[in-house]
């Protein structure tokens, strides 16, 4: 018989006698009994049935294969060839590298190695490194408080001058309130998972430094990358997320952006960022730790900087390691942004708090700001200055903004990979420092800094640094390192030679 005749005519005489089946079942004479004077159909004899069926299906133990315990021979080969994971992920020869080691204070000049160097590695943006005021404060402050609180805030470790520098702050910046914690990158992702839960959406620049991206992590939010410090890609990512979720308008949305950011220098636009904030209906948190006390007519930050009030952004945070020479960072905003925090920010709830001294170095810090406000242009005009002169050096590019007093350089023409990318500019930094006493520092990344933005050599502008100190002219090959030529604003030869003896460029 024709296999294809016969598949068809054998399910259909499978089907016929199914039905048959249920006919039968339907059909004899109990199927239509009476019990107890209720009639009992067909359809409840076969359901009863199936009921029966099941629950002794259900009775039944599980099949499980006879256990037989392992002999000794084939536990000894197991342990054979069991492998630990390691601890740790395995050292490779850069992480044994040995970083240079400051022997004085970091500030616009250090000691290295017993040689005194101009220090470009420090984000001592207003020179108040060592400043008399804030020595004084820190000295009352350890005869009054000692060094440490030895407690969390919540738990006896909130001490008068906590609360004094809080206040201070958000006088400076005029937001209702503000909240302090020990440690400036704890700030970052202590915030960010103190309001941002599963569920919620994050859009966030690509090039945001570690700290938030551990934040995010933290928060088990839904994140988003946009392109880095790219409106149109912004906008395009926020219509995306609102248009393609339906459930979009119910969840808590934000945007995390730096107002400086550390691993290219550029300033966030922040007036298109708060239009488009409002017109998708989205919540905005800025870092601003390489903009407070840098940006701004009086160093109050991007929001004085594109003249934007305070109270757009919903929440601010910052390092008070850069410009106020301290340690520790804040946010700040509304009372409630606050109070939310001082019960639900782990590195708030659980970590000791800031010891007192620095705290009072901070207050120090921001009355130094305001009564001396040529601080702010002299650092303007120092990092006007430098980029300019940096414009012109082959083989390398200026990425960040003329007025970003983190000039960050990077390679015109990548070597192909980050590693080699990063060993070129390693190289470089480590001939700048040997010839000619300017310490600058490159964007080393940790293995789990997952920001994908070229690698590039750090340049941190400060207040205190002198026409001098920016010229910097050795001797020997009578051409400035770090791009200013004898007062002029000329390509820097040195710098120039120096790559390609490298055979850079």
């Amino acid at each position: 018989m024709d296999l294809a005749n016969y598949v068809p005519s054998a399910f259909t005489g499978l089907m016929k006698n199914a039905s048959e089946l249920i006919t039968f079942a339907y059909d004899v004479p109990f199927a239509r009994a009476v019990v107890f004077g209720v009639p009992i159909g067909g359809h409840l004899f076969v359901e009863g049935l199936l009921l029966v069926v099941i629950i002794f299906l259900l009775s039944q133990k599980s099949y499980k294969p006879p256990k037989r315990p392992l002999t000794t021979k084939e536990i000894d080969e197991l342990c054979d060839e069991w492998v630990p994971e390691s601890f740790i992920p395995t050292v490779t020869e850069e992480m044994k590298k040995e970083v240079p080691v400051l022997l004085s204070a970091a500030g616009t000049h250090t000691i290295i190695n017993g040689k005194e160097v101009v220090n470009f590695a420090s984000a001592n943006y207003l020179g108040l490194m060592g400043h008399e005021k804030l020595l004084d404060s820190c000295t009352s402050s350890l005869e009054k408080y000692g060094v440490g609180s030895c407690g969390p805030r919540q738990f006896y470790g909130t001490i008068d001058v906590h609360l004094d520098c809080e206040t201070r702050i958000a006088e400076f910046l005029g937001t209702p309130d503000s909240i302090l914690y020990s440690y400036g990158l704890s700030t970052m992702f202590s915030a960010i998972p103190a309001f941002c839960k599963k569920g919620d959406i994050i859009v966030v620049d690509e090039g945001v430094h570690w700290g938030i991206q551990n934040g995010l992590y933290l928060s088990r939010s839904t994140i988003v990358y946009f392109k880095h410090n790219d409106m149109q890609s912004l906008q395009s990512t926020l219509v995306k997320v609102t248009q393609d979720n339906k459930r979009a308008k119910k969840l808590r949305r934000y945007i995390v952006v730096e107002a400086v950011y550390q691993n290219s220098g550029q300033i966030a636009p922040l007036d298109e960022i708060i239009q488009l904030k409002e017109k998708y209906k989205f919540r905005v948190l800025l870092d601003e730790s390489n903009s407070f006390g840098v940006l701004g007519k009086s160093g109050r930050g991007l929001t004085e900087h594109y003249d934007v009030p305070v109270d757009k952004i919903d929440i601010i945070t910052a390092a008070m390691g850069h410009a106020l020479a301290s340690e520790g960072g804040f946010c700040t905003g509304s009372h409630r942004v606050v109070d939310h925090q001082r019960l639900s920010s782990s590195g708030y709830v659980f970590s000791a708090s800031l010891p007192p001294y620095l705290a009072s170095a901070a207050i120090a810090a921001i009355d130094v700001i305001e009564e001396n406000p040529q601080l702010i242009t002299k650092l303007r005009d120092n990092s006007k200055l430098l980029s300019t002169g940096l414009l012109g050096i082959k083989g390398l590019e200026l990425a960040n903004d003329i007025m970003s007093s983190l000039v960050f350089l990077r390679l015109k023409n990548s070597t192909g990979s980050l590693k080699s990318d990063l060993q070129v500019l390693e190289d470089l930094a480590d001939r700048v420092l040997k010839e000619h006493s300017v310490f600058v520092t490159t964007s080393k990344r940790s293995f789990v800094d997952k920001c994908n933005l070229p690698v590039g050599i750090r340049i941190y502008v400060s207040a205190a640094h002198t026409e001098s100190d920016l010229q910097k002219v050795p001797s020997d090959s009578g051409a400035c390192s770090l791009g200013m030529c004898r007062g002029r604003l000329n390509p820097c030869v040195g710098f120039y030679n120096k790559l390609k003896t490298m055979n850079f460029v």
